[in-house]
């Protein structure tokens, strides 16, 4: 199956809303419900393979590896997290060169100092500016598909140099190259609307759920200017609260047998996850005996 170019869905004029992945559970599931793009979130990832914090402590190697995994998973072409580039310009060289074999549709890069922090919690600290404009030209450059493989820089000064502050960078970093413009966590509707007037290159929101900036739906959001979104928390979110919810079920109950416990079907979970294929397999180059 062919998947969609993102480049062409923007020139299209399509608005994209691209519901995070937080591990490969949920990618056969979005193959069953169905989407033209998803985004491969370094947060959720991290959490979900490593049980650690979005806080500079997954590799290049490790996040590559998780990558190349979504890709071959899902049906749909992936957005994908590339945190700093993992480190200076050689490697956000080595970075892109990694993203695009892995067969990624975009790779995003953010200006926060190594190690970098999720872009909703504190503490995060941003290079110098033109320290990210020389990091989005090697990443341009490094691409071997400049068409089909579109570079997304991130920006998360406006904690700590305004709205004003991440609206220049914002503009810089598209001047440089980048296709896709990102200023992380924008804190009003007004700051997001001033952002779609200025940027001329597409923006995306990112609509974390219990994050810094407003939740909004995907009409609202291309009424603000906006190209396309990314909704990373939101199937982490939601995994992480039932489970919650069916653990605590099962200590309070001492059984799983519970309609407080939703279940999905072992069966249709079997054929989500490709056993049929297994056992036709089977079936047909099994030893009779």
């Amino acid at each position: 199956m062919a998947k969609r170019s993102l480049r062409a869905a923007i020139e299209a004029g399509e608005f994209i809303m691209a519901p995070g992945i937080h591990d490969m559970i949920a990618a056969v599931v979005s193959n069953e419900i169905g989407f033209d793009f998803v985004y491969g979130t370094g947060y959720w990832l991290t959490a979900s393979a490593l049980g650690l914090p979005d806080a500079g402590m997954a590799s290049y190697t490790q996040m590559l590896d998780r990558m190349a995994t979504l890709t071959r998973t899902v049906n749909a072409s992936v957005i994908a997290d590339a945190d700093t580039g993992y480190g200076g310009l050689l490697n956000v060289h080595h970075t892109v060169r990694g993203y695009e074999a892995a067969g990624v549709a975009a790779i995003q890069i953010e200006d926060q100092e190594f190690p970098k922090k999720c872009g909703h919690t504190p503490f995060r600290r941003v290079v110098p500016m033109i320290d990210m404009v020389e990091k989005i030209k090697v990443a341009c450059e490094a691409r071997l598909d400049p068409r089909e493989t579109l570079i997304i820089a991130r920006t998360d000064a406006r904690q700590s140099e305004g709205f004003e502050g991440a609206l220049k960078r914002g503009i810089a970093y598209g001047e440089a190259g980048a296709d896709i413009v990102f200023l992380e966590a924008l804190e009003s509707e007004e700051e997001m609307r001033l952002a779609g007037q200025r940027v001329a290159k597409p923006l995306m929101a990112n609509m974390a759920d219990g994050g810094r900036t407003p939740i909004r739906s995907g009409e609202a959001l291309q009424a603000l200017g906006y190209r396309l979104a990314i909704y990373p928390s939101m199937t982490g979110l939601a995994a992480a609260r039932a489970v919650h919810t069916a653990l605590s079920e099962f200590k309070r109950l001492g059984t799983s047998d519970a309609p407080s416990i939703p279940l999905f079907s072992f069966q249709a979970f079997n054929s989500l996850i490709g056993f049929e294929a297994v056992w036709d397999f089977e079936r047909r180059w099994s030893r009779k005996p």
